[in-house]
């Protein structure tokens, strides 16, 4: 069940009976259960006899009762009884139905809310996909309600999240970096849970476990300067998403190190892009998104929606504690990759995170100064770590060429709380910045993640909008005449991209015969394939054929209806030029590599990510994306799973062709271990 927020412009008119839920499509209190209009009489063994109403999340009690999960856990909060039978009972013995019972619930048919405009009848657990995809009524709803929240607003989609109504009221967020941390009182805290068209939610699920636990999923929404010293100097971050695609919102793929924003260091992978200057830009196209993020100035005003992962009571309750706190942004330079920092870091027990436990007498921080010990830091290099383990940290620290940009929060006045979580993280991290070189104990990851190309099994079609059009030019040329052309990509690249052309120059056969362009895939050259080869391979093999007086290419155009690549060739703005995200979404399926990324849970865990697209019937078979990953979670840990990547299949049972209600049980069933394959495309950069 998705958690949904007030929202206030409904709360203004149903503040007593909550909002219009994005789930059943009705009102009722946001603890309630979710009502529905059932076509017929449902059998009394499928009825809570709490509410009286056919069972949701159904639990069953050692007595042999079921009742919904809300009702019971309601109920037990006042009696420690079964309400049939008032035998002893604490809702810890309780446990979740049989999949029988539940798929028999889903399956109860059931009329849509919007009998004005919509007469159809579904499953029960069809409705929430038919009201976010194919409901005539909801979308008007959701229209009117977003012309009353911004009258003055040219989108036509709803925004991504909504506002928690009962937030603190401050006139404005600020900038600095408070509003960083988690538990900041003057950021509006917002639910991520808010339904978007073909939103599903496999990781925010409330499931039975997950509720006594946490209360809810949050993030804040920040305003952030950026201050650039060259007005055309590129941000250094990747995004991904727009409305063009199913992912609806621009989203934070990547930060690149020694970047501008990975200096301002509050810009994280996973976050929103909500606003660029005063303008919204969470209704636009991934094009128009691009061109106001590379737009040339000074100072840059972004508005970003950070999540938060999941709250809790304790978190709630030592909130008030961060007025005392600051945020401070601390570079260190080192003259070699090798060179250690000297500083130590921990683990708490208590809390999440990690700080620095001391600093190494001579070593390069101590002489800096700006660090100091208890420092949390926040992140590194623009990665974000308030969620971190030392581990990482070490391992950003030395893949890091010179500068190393950290964001650390110090209260002062706290000195380490003891016990420390375990020696051995402590030697670990202690590890990366001693007087060993900098080399961490800890093993590193294998740089080849197991990638493959797409089995046949695992082919789709390619998407509405896109034509892939393979071209095959054969020139004659002098002996000494080069072809003219530089190429990006390669299967050694991170993202095993194909050999692409980044620019055809003035002098050479290829602009004079005009048929090859940039952004064209090379598939090969004198009937060698180059599909295959790594970067340095592929350069080999066309510079040993262009010696030929005769040279015939093999190229794919991708061509996108929808949104064709804007002009953004004023001088290249500084930009090495690559081709759009949006581009590789129509390469075909025999081009991609895919890889398998293993995440493993907790019971009382959530896998910690957001899916987007699957089937709908008014657009057909969309591509399953990465929406969101939530700090702290399986899926953030893992560190290998990106925003915008697509989502090929779960358990090695293909995605294509699924609607969301169908994958998300497929999610929902594997207990403590998933496979996911996934490819993943490098996001826009800007």
């Amino acid at each position: 069940m998705l958690a949904i927020m007030a929202d206030p412009i409904a709360e203004e008119h149903v503040s007593q009976v909550g909002e219009l839920c994005c789930e059943c499509g009705q009102f009722h209190l946001l603890l309630d259960n979710h009502l529905y209009n059932f076509q017929d009489e449902v059998d009394d063994e499928l009825i809570c006899h709490i509410c009286l109403q056919p069972l949701l999340q159904p639990m069953d009690t050692p007595c042999g009762h079921t009742y919904c999960f809300k009702c019971l856990e309601n109920f037990m909060q006042e009696y420690n009884f079964c309400p049939m039978d008032r035998k002893k009972l604490s809702f810890q013995q309780c446990h979740k139905s049989s999949l029988l019972v539940r798929n028999l619930l889903d399956k109860l048919i059931v009329f849509c809310p919007f009998k004005a405009e919509c007469q159809q009848t579904m499953q029960r657990c069809e409705l929430e996909a038919h009201l976010q995809n194919r409901c005539p009524g909801f979308k008007k709803y959701k229209s009117e309600l977003q012309q009353k929240k911004n009258p003055i607003s040219k989108g036509k989609e709803d925004p991504p999240t909504k506002v928690e109504t009962n937030t603190p009221k401050d006139p404005e967020v600020p900038s600095g970096g408070s509003s960083l941390v988690a538990e900041s009182s003057a950021a509006a805290v917002v639910s991520l849970g808010t339904a978007e068209p073909g939103l599903v939610n496999p990781a925010f699920e409330e499931t039975e476990e997950d509720l006594p636990q946490r209360t809810s999923l949050v993030a804040e929404t920040t305003t952030i300067e950026i201050h650039r010293e060259d007005p055309e100097e590129e941000l250094g971050m990747r995004i991904v998403g727009g409305k063009d695609t199913p992912l609806g919102n621009i989203v934070v793929q990547e930060v690149l190190r020694d970047s501008v924003i990975a200096a301002d260091g509050r810009i994280a992978p996973g976050d929103h892009i909500l606003e660029v200057n005063g303008v919204n830009i969470s209704s636009v196209t991934h094009c128009q998104a691009v061109s106001f993020l590379r737009h040339p100035g000074p100072v840059l005003h972004l508005m970003v929606l950070q999540e938060k992962g999941f709250s809790n009571k304790t978190a709630q309750q030592d909130s008030t504690s961060v007025t005392n706190r600051e945020v401070i942004h601390v570079t260190l330079i080192k003259r070699d990759r090798s060179e250690p920092l000297g500083i130590k870091l921990i683990r708490k027990t208590d809390e999440a995170g990690i700080f620095i436990l001391d600093l190494l007498e001579g070593g390069l921080a101590a002489k800096n100064g700006k660090l100091s010990r208890n420092d949390r830091v926040l992140s590194i290099n623009g990665q974000d770590l308030r969620q971190g383990t030392p581990e990482a940290a070490a391992q950003i620290i030395q893949t890091t060429e010179s500068r190393v940009n950290f964001v650390i929060l110090r209260q002062p006045g706290v000195q380490l709380s003891d016990p420390i979580e375990d020696g051995s993280t402590s030697n670990n991290s202690s590890s990366s910045s001693s007087s060993n070189g900098g080399s961490p104990v800890h093993h590193r990851r294998r740089l080849d993640q197991n990638h493959y190309r797409r089995k046949s099994t695992y082919q789709k079609d390619l998407p509405q909008g896109y034509i892939s059009h393979e071209k095959t030019v054969a020139i004659k040329k002098e002996p000494k005449e080069s072809l003219g052309i530089t190429i990006g990509g390669g299967r050694d690249n991170k993202n095993k991209l194909p050999i692409y052309v980044t620019s055809v120059q003035p002098i050479g056969c290829l602009f004079r015969d005009g048929r090859i362009k940039r952004g064209d895939v090379l598939l090969s050259i004198n009937g060698i394939d180059l599909t295959h080869l790594n970067y340095y391979e592929a350069v080999s093999a066309l510079k040993s054929n262009a010696a030929s007086h005769s040279v015939i290419l093999k190229a794919l155009e991708i061509i996108s209806l929808n949104s064709p690549e804007p002009s953004l060739d004023i001088k290249e703005q500084g930009f090495s030029w690559s081709p759009l995200w949006i581009t590789w979404l129509g390469l075909p399926s025999y081009l991609h590599c895919c890889q398998d990324i293993v995440l493993s849970k907790g019971n009382l865990e959530s896998w910690g990510f957001s899916i987007v697209g699957g089937f709908e019937e008014s657009k057909g078979n969309q591509p399953f994306f990465i929406k969101t990953i939530v700090p702290g979670t399986p899926a953030f840990r893992d560190r290998k799973l990106k925003c915008g990547d697509e989502i090929v299949a779960v358990n090695g049972v293909p995605a294509i062709g699924m609607s969301n209600s169908e994958l998300i049980p497929m999610l929902k069933e594997q207990r403590n271990k998933v496979t996911l394959t996934v490819v993943s495309w490098p996001g826009s950069l800007v």
